[in-house]
């Protein structure tokens, strides 16, 4: 009869620890891709950025490698400025990210000039 009890004990103990495993690993995986799209909707920034020059008043691109969209960038003229917005993909995961710059932090950065 004890060894009954332990086994059921020990079955009961176990089936949870399993279960708090795997939603480790999906949270796991879940911050994995979320991490993976930031960094292409960073990508994405970072090729607005390069666009600048040859700006007239709006960039609507997507930035694709390997027949995969990593993400989709938009830089429009503001007042002072330029807004860009880049939306970064990972399997079905996206991740928007938008940045404003000045025009003086652009001339000090080198992205345009005078």
């Amino acid at each position: 009869m004890k060894t009954v009890v332990l086994i059921i004990s020990l079955f009961l103990l176990f089936v949870p620890l399993q279960q708090n495993i795997a939603s480790l690993n999906r949270a796991d995986n879940m911050e994995e891709e979320l991490g993976l799209a930031y960094n292409n909707a960073k990508k994405g920034i970072y090729h607005g950025l390069n666009g600048i020059k040859k700006m007239k008043t709006k960039i609507d691109e997507k930035l694709i490698e390997n027949d995969k969209l990593l993400a989709d960038v938009k830089v429009t003229k503001e007042i002072n400025g330029v807004m860009i917005e880049s939306e970064g993909f990972y399997n079905s995961t996206s991740v928007k990210v938008t940045v404003f710059r000045s025009l003086e932090s652009l001339l000090k950065d080198k992205y345009i000039s005078e």
